[in-house]
């Protein structure tokens, strides 16, 4: 059994809840040789759930090759990916104020999809486990969604939001996984990193 895991994330979220199970991680991210973004481009007429598996795949193989290449100690790597879905449209990080706005404008008053997809692997064959939750906003008004995005905490965030910020004011109902809804489901992860000799 290894000791710890290789997280190939920027996310502090997806590090918070790593400890929070208990597997100690160090971080594997790409170097500036590496285009990030572009692995999560959307090919043209690509569905959330295929979109959000694709991603997480092409990011395990970026990572594995980026251990092999800094010469770093073996051990599992794990990456995760999260889209925003609302019917077969993916609601990605916004490129700006506007898009953010747009974004959470769509989402007012509806039901949208959270998929997270989470891989594991030590160079042997990937295991890979997709969460899919469903979140209710209530109708919101023009002036709260300025405010939010003037908050900033849109950026970086698929659909513009995040379930741990001002915004879940806005939910009135789940369904799934708070932790994937947050970026990393902890009871799939749990379950893949049983193969590699956690217990939990």
């Amino acid at each position: 059994m290894h000791s710890m895991i290789y997280l190939a994330s920027q996310s502090p979220r997806r590090r918070q809840l790593l400890g929070q199970i208990g597997v100690a991680h160090e971080l594997l991210l790409p170097g500036d040789d590496e285009d990030a973004e572009a692995l999560e481009a959307v090919l043209p007429g690509e569905l959330p759930d295929a979109y959000v598996e694709r991603v997480t795949r092409a990011k395990l193989q970026a990572a594995l090759a980026r251990l092999q290449r800094r010469g770093l100690p073996p051990a599992p790597v794990l990456c995760a990916d999260t889209t925003v879905a609302l019917g077969t449209h993916i609601l990605g990080k916004p490129a700006g104020d506007a898009e953010a706005a747009a974004m959470l404008a769509r989402l007012s008053g509806h039901t949208h999809r959270v998929i997270t997809s989470v891989v594991v692997s030590d160079g042997r064959p990937p295991a890979l486990a997709t969460s899919v939750s469903h979140v209710r906003f209530r109708p919101l008004e023009a002036a709260e969604i300025e405010r939010y995005v003037a908050s900033g905490e849109p950026r970086g965030k698929a659909g513009a939001y995040a379930i741990q910020s001002q915004a879940a004011a806005w939910i009135s109902h789940i369904e799934g996984s708070y932790s994937g809804i947050m970026g990393l489901p902890l009871f799939e992860t749990a379950e893949l990193l049983r193969r590699y000799g956690w217990a939990f």
